[in-house]
C-alpha cells in the first residue's frame, strides 16, 4: 500500500524571524525613500494635487473638453493661484526686509535685557555671558560653510521639485483612467465589482479628507491674517499664511505658530500686543477645531498626538522641510485606506483620535450657528 503524501503545511516563522524580518523590512523602506528623494517627493506632491483637482478636470471632461485640455486648464488655475500667493507673500516679505535694521536694534535692546536678567539670577557678569555668546557666533560662523552647502542643496532639492511636480500632476490628470484599468487588471474579472467599489470609495473619501485641508488652509490664512491686521501687527498676510501652513502639523504646528506671533509682537509692537495676540490666536484655534475641522476636513480622519508627532519628525529627518508638511496628508491618506479594509480596521483606529465627548460649551454654540 502506498503511503499517503505528506499535506503541504503553510511555512510558519518564529516569533524572532518575524520581528527581525520586519525590522529589515522598514530600514530597506526609509533607505529607499531617503536615497529616492527626488524622484518620489515631486510624485507625492503631484499625487495629491491630482486628487484635490480630478473632479474639475472630470468636470471638463464631461462638458465636452479633451482630457489633455482639461488637465492643463486645471493645471495653468493652480499655477496662477499659487503665483498670486507667492506675490504677497514675497511683498510682506520685502517690507520685513527693508525694516529689519529697526527691528535688529528692537532685538538686541530685548537681548540686552535678557542678559541682565540672567546675570542677577545667576551671579554672571555681563562679561562673561558676552563671552560665550561670542564664543557660540565663532562656532556658528566656522560652520557656516557647511550650513551653506547643505542649504544651497536643499534648495536645489526644492527647485527641482517645484518644476517636476506640475509635469507629473499634468501626467497623472492625463493618464488616471489608464491608470485605474492597469489596477483593475492586476486582478480576475471575479473581483471586478469589489476592486471598482475599493477605488471609488477610497479616492471620495481621500478627495473629501485632501480638498477640507485645502479650504482650511485658506480659512485659516484669510482669518490669521484678519485678526493680526485687527490687532496692528506688522505683516499680518505672510504672517497669516505662515500659521496657515504650520497648521497642518496637528499641536506642534499651532505651538510653533503662535510663539512666532508673540515674538513679532514683542519685538516690533509694544508688550500688551502679546496678549492681543494670545487671544485672537486662541480664538481662531477654538473655532478650527470645533467647527472647521469637524465640518469641512472630517473628524473620522483626525490623527492623534503620538502617531502626528512621530511622522512629523521622521518626515523632517527624511525630506526635510517639505517633507514635514507632506508627512500629515500622507498618513491621512494611509489612514483613510486602512479603514475601508475590515481587515486592517484596526491599524486606522490606532492612527486616529479617540472620541471624547463634546463639550457643553461647543454643543450650546453649534446650536447658535444653526438657529
Amino acid at each position: 500500500m502506498t503511503p499517503k503524501p505528506a499535506a503541504n503545511k503553510p511555512l510558519v516563522f518564529p516569533a524572532y524571524a518575524k520581528a527581525t524580518l520586519m525590522l529589515v523590512g522598514i530600514f530597506v523602506l526609509f533607505s529607499i525613500l531617503f536615497i529616492a528623494e527626488s524622484i518620489i517627493l515631486p510624485i507625492l506632491y503631484a499625487f495629491i494635487i491630482a486628487i484635490v483637482v480630478e473632479p474639475v478636470v472630470r468636470f471638463l471632461v464631461k462638458r465636452g473638453f479633451n482630457r489633455a485640455l482639461a488637465s492643463l486648464i486645471v493645471l495653468i488655475l493652480i499655477i496662477s493661484l499659487l503665483a498670486v500667493m507667492v506675490m504677497l507673500v514675497a511683498s510682506q516679505a520685502n517690507k520685513l526686509g527693508e525694516a529689519w535694521p529697526q527691528i535688529n536694534v528692537k532685538i538686541q535692546e530685548m537681548l540686552k535685557i535678557f542678559s541682565d536678567f540672567i546675570a542677577d539670577q545667576f551671579n554672571l557678569s555681563n562679561k562673561e555671558i558676552d563671552t560665550y555668546v561670542n564664543q557660540m557666533q565663532d562656532e556658528m560662523m566656522s560652520n557656516g560653510g557647511s550650513k551653506i552647502g547643505i542649504t544651497l542643496s536643499a534648495l536645489g532639492g526644492i527647485f527641482a521639485t517645484v518644476m517636476l511636480t506640475p509635469v507629473y500632476t499634468f501626467m497623472l490628470l492625463y493618464y488616471q483612467p489608464h491608470l485605474i484599468d492597469f489596477i483593475h487588471k492586476l486582478f480576475t474579472k471575479a473581483y471586478d465589482k469589489q476592486v471598482t467599489d475599493v477605488l471609488s470609495n477610497t479616492k471620495s473619501l481621500v478627495q473629501s479628507y485632501l480638498l477640507g485641508l485645502s479650504i482650511e488652509f485658506v480659512i485659516l490664512a484669510v482669518l490669521n491674517s484678519l485678526g493680526l491686521l485687527l490687532v496692528g501687527l506688522d505683516y499680518a498676510i505672510l504672517l497669516g499664511i505662515i500659521g496657515a501652513l504650520l497648521n497642518i502639523i496637528p499641536y506642534l504646528g499651532g505651538i510653533i505658530a503662535v510663539v512666532l506671533y508673540m515674538l513679532v509682537a514683542l519685538v516690533t509692537k509694544e508688550p500688551v500686543h502679546v496678549l492681543y495676540v494670545l487671544g485672537i490666536y486662541s480664538f481662531i484655534q477654538f473655532f478650527d477645531n470645533n467647527f472647521i475641522v469637524p465640518k469641512i476636513v472630517g473628524s473620522k480622519v483626525k490623527l492623534n498626538a503620538l502617531v502626528s508627532i512621530v511622522v512629523v519628525i521622521a518626515g523632517a529627518a527624511l525630506w526635510g522641510i517639505p517633507g514635514m508638511f507632506l508627512a500629515i496628508p500622507v498618513l491621512g491618506i494611509v489612514k483613510l485606506i486602512l479603514d475601508v479594509f475590515p481587515a486592517q480596521a484596526h491599524w486606522g483606529n490606532f492612527l486616529g483620535e479617540p472620541v471624547a465627548p463634546t463639550s457643553k460649551l461647543v454643543l450650546k454654540l453649534k446650536k447658535i450657528v444653526k438657529a
